[in-house]
């Protein structure tokens, strides 16, 4: 085992290198920003994204999947936010800046598809269960998103001592917070609040980046219960695809203050499973 003392990592030093980090777009930051935001017409929306191309063409591949059954070919942008509706065209915007952002690279160890498929099925699956309880569609999505992004971060600017965590992970078949915290003496849930904190995040979605492995915080949103339990469906779905992926502890407080029965649940995991492979196809 490779010595464990040589790979400590200050908060401090974090949030000086967070702004170091690459810049998104301002449409991106925006719609990760103003979650309050449902002034936002498609026509506005729509402007926003034409002059992106990489983005147009993921919209107008989702209202073309099989997911949304849509008989005729839709071939233009407006006819493509008309058929997805706002918040689907926000959540694509987000999921599409985000992925681009990162250097996939310096770090052997680290899966960065599986990274993405799992973040994709727990902001999916959050949003389900958001439906489900006649929450805000747009803070489940992003909060689910983002929950893990700190493990972004932490790679990004630690590639070397990271790969270190994972491989510490693997021989010590450990969680990935019990393995930060061995090897850097910092973990994502701390990396991830500093880039929430810099790039502005509603503090509902703060909330559950703090709160996704330990939502019986004082103090938290709601959210953070939605996006541990999301989290923890998503990881037993076996979603990410990833090898030896471990399952979470799951919070009893948790589920039980969700409140759902089998019936929502069962409906939960279908749709989870079908809006993740539309996604899945169109965005990695």
């Amino acid at each position: 085992m490779n010595d464990t003392t040589g790979f400590k990592i200050h908060l401090e030093d974090v949030i000086k290198k967070v702004k170091d980090l690459p810049t998104l777009p301002e449409v991106a930051i925006e719609m990760l920003q103003n979650l309050d935001d449902e002034n936002s017409s498609l026509d506005m929306v729509t402007d926003k994204i034409a002059m992106d191309h990489s983005v147009t063409a993921k919209i107008l591949r989702l209202a073309n999947s099989s997911y949304f059954g849509n008989n005729s070919k839709v071939v233009t942008l407006q006819q493509a936010t008309a058929l997805l509706g706002v918040k689907n065209v926000k959540n694509l915007i987000r999921l599409t800046s985000l992925s681009n952002k990162f250097p996939t690279a310096n770090c052997p160890a680290f899966n960065f598809k599986a990274f993405w498929r799992h973040s994709i099925a727990t902001a999916v699956c959050a949003e389900m269960i958001s439906r489900a309880l006649h929450m805000k569609h747009d803070f489940a999505f992003t909060a689910g998103l983002l929950h893990d992004i700190g493990k972004l971060v932490l790679v990004t600017i630690y590639p070397e001592n990271y790969n270190q965590v994972l491989l510490y992970q693997a021989n010590a078949d450990c969680q990935p917070l019990e393995a930060e915290r061995t090897i850097m003496h910092i973990d994502h849930v701390e990396a991830g609040l500093a880039l929430a904190t810099y790039w502005n995040f509603a503090e509902a979605v703060c909330d559950a980046i703090r709160g996704h492995h330990n939502p019986e915080l004082e103090g938290l949103h709601s959210l953070a219960s939605v996006v541990h339990v999301a989290n923890g469906i998503v990881h037993a779905l076996d979603l990410s695809r990833e090898e030896n992926d471990m399952l979470p502890l799951l919070s009893q407080a948790a589920w039980d203050t969700l409140g759902l029965g089998e019936a929502d649940y069962y409906s939960i995991f279908r749709e989870t499973e079908m809006r993740f492979d539309a996604l899945d196809q169109i965005v990695l």
